[in-house]
């Protein structure tokens, strides 16, 4: 087929699942359109990569692209912006959730140790504005159906994107890794990351295709949605089935099994069974991975006692930590002679540990993984406190918490614009106590802020909040 033909098509068959899925019951406020944005650059690769190439080793790597430099400041700004009028809720929310504050704070003044102060500067703004764009989303007044909405809209922009590049743009779609060879990277710059969507964005369509099964919803609508979202699932499937990232393959079979028990029965969602679920997941996973037990379930899936030398990369770094309890600062460690010792001993230009909780100690020490300890276990707390009073919500807080955690054995996803970190700390976010709730998201109601929304409006809007 002619790739010219071949996009063509996918861009109307884009427009078609778009259309067939689209809701009219709630309006979609302007400012969705900030973080639907940033989730599709951090989701797939920098807009420079798309014109220039993905270049980021060397000087490149600590200074950026001044092109993505721009686009990122302004969709900051834009994001405080429309935050600046809903400082009530937004000021609610963070007193909630001081763990993470905390976190934030303590990477902000690793800063003064940093080897490059300005350029851990530059990522902190960054880091920080994943914070920012999450709580853009979740003060809108609809912000679950907003919610469901962005997530149904990146898959069906990047997952047939994926595929279309792929097969008929390899330049953009291939790469060839450290030993030669070839792997399907499709909107991003690796297959891991590739993985990584398709993990996210399809257990969230996966999520979405459930309840449609005992909707109350005219069936025309009904069918419409699960067409449209099951034609990208099954795209998902297939990429994460022939893109090799057993790591995206075991962490989506984890999240979608998590859903399917909580959708299945009440008794898989009593807080006790479903933290001995949890913790055996993540326990066994750990297990296989690094205390050498089930071996036979890692040649299984075809990979080597040394991870695929990720166990070299580790013996190799951990000694180029000189500061075990502050670490060399925020997304310092990958830079200056550091890159270039790794380089040369490695054999490969390297700018992530592949493993989430040593990055977090290289960068961060023993303090940020005591700080990111505290937003896991206070995280896992809320998320369980709420589970019930917002099944729904509920079952994709936890797989996405779980996954995280997961995903971060063998892959690093703690830092900033990464999709799985953060659809983490959605997933860890507190609410208000519901007495602070009466008292500061009823007046948010009559905010000019919230143009189109009925006032007799109010009582339904409340309950969203009840469940955030």
């Amino acid at each position: 087929m002619n790739p010219l033909f071949a996009a063509i098509c996918t861009g109307l068959g884009i427009l078609c699942v778009s259309r067939l899925d689209r809701d009219k019951r709630f309006p979609i406020s302007r400012a969705i359109w900030i973080p639907l944005a940033w989730l599709l650059i951090g989701s797939s690769r920098p807009v420079s990569a798309w014109l220039v190439g993905n270049v980021q080793q060397g000087a490149n790597y600590e200074e950026g692209s001044p092109l993505d430099r721009t686009l990122l400041t302004i969709l900051i700004a834009l994001g405080l912006f429309a935050l600046s009028k809903r400082m009530r809720l937004v000021r609610a929310i963070l007193r909630v959730n001081l763990p993470i504050i905390v976190f934030f704070l303590y990477c902000l003044a690793s800063i003064l140790w940093s080897d490059f102060p300005f350029v851990s500067f530059k990522r902190w703004t960054r880091g920080a504005a994943d914070l920012v764009m999450i709580l853009v989303i979740i003060t809108d007044s609809h912000w679950e159906a907003v919610f469901k909405w962005l997530l149904t809209r990146i898959a069906f922009l990047l997952v047939p994107l994926s595929v279309l590049i792929i097969k008929f743009f390899p330049q953009y779609g291939r790469a060839y890794s450290i030993s030669g060879a070839q792997m399907w990277t499709g909107v991003c710059t690796d297959k891991n990351g590739l993985g990584a969507i398709c993990m996210i964005f399809g257990t969230a369509l996966l999520w979405q295709m459930l309840p449609l099964s005992s909707t109350q919803q005219a069936n025309r609508l009904r069918n419409r949605e699960l067409i449209a979202k099951g034609t990208v699932f099954a795209m998902t499937l297939y990429l994460i089935w022939v893109i090799d990232s057993k790591t995206a393959l075991i962490c989506f079979l984890l999240a979608n099994t998590l859903i399917l028990l909580t959708w299945l029965g009440p008794r898989f969602r009593k807080s006790s069974i479903l933290s001995v679920i949890v913790a055996g997941m993540v326990i066994s996973c750990f297990c296989v991975l690094f205390l050498g037990f089930g071996g036979s379930a890692l040649q299984t899936m075809g990979r080597k006692s040394d991870l695929t030398g990720r166990t070299e990369i580790w013996a190799t770094v951990l000694p180029l930590a000189k500061n075990p309890w502050l670490g060399t600062g925020y997304e310092d460690f990958w830079m200056g002679e550091r890159f270039a010792t790794l380089a040369s001993t490695l054999g490969a230009t390297l700018n992530q540990a592949h493993n989430g909780y040593l990055e977090i100690y290289l960068n961060l020490g023993w303090i940020g993984l005591i700080l990111l300890g505290a937003i896991i276990v206070t995280g896992y707390r809320n998320l369980m406190s709420g589970f019930h009073s917002n099944l729904e919500m509920g079952r994709l807080k936890l797989a996405f918490f779980t996954i995280c955690l997961v995903y971060n054995f063998t892959e690093a996803t703690f830092k900033m614009m990464s999709p799985i970190w953060i659809t983490f700390l959605w997933a860890a976010m507190a609410a208000p106590k519901p007495r602070v709730r009466s008292r500061i998201f009823a007046p948010e109601i009559h905010s000019p802020d919230l143009v189109g929304v009925d006032k007799s409006d109010a009582p339904s809007i409340l309950p969203h909040w009840t469940r955030a």
